[in-house]
């Protein structure tokens, strides 16, 4: 009997696990907010403890547990890994812009400069 009870409390303890990391990169909805909120270091972190949670239980989980807990661990990673590459993109994209703001800038000085010299000639 207790070691039913002990599967499904460690099940459990996955699956909130799981949901927590789900909730941290974005993907459902934060139950105390009522938004979706994204915060990859905290989404690491949980990921890193169900990590740990597999090595230190190695050769102590039924079949069943050690599936849940390796699909939620590469679930959780290839999305970890997915957000990443957006927060990424979107910073290049950022600088991109930035970039080019600064030398249409540059340019419009440049020009304004052109015109004021010719000004100064013609005078």
């Amino acid at each position: 009997m207790d070691k039913d009870k002990y599967e499904a409390q460690f099940m459990q303890m996955i699956m909130g696990l799981q949901s927590t990391a789900w909730m941290l990169l974005g993907k459902i909805m934060n139950p105390m907010t009522g938004k979706i909120e994204k915060n990859l270091d905290s989404a690491k972190a949980t990921i890193d403890t169900l990590v740990m949670l597999k090595e230190k239980t190695k050769g102590n989980l039924t079949k069943t547990e050690k599936e849940l807990l390796n699909n939620s661990i590469q679930q959780l990673q290839m999305n970890y890994i997915e957000e990443s590459e957006k927060i990424e993109s979107k910073k290049d994209s950022e600088e991109k812009k930035q970039e080019k703001t600064e030398e249409n800038k540059n340019n419009q000085a440049h020009e304004e400069t052109k015109t004021e010299n010719k000004d100064d000639k013609e005078e």
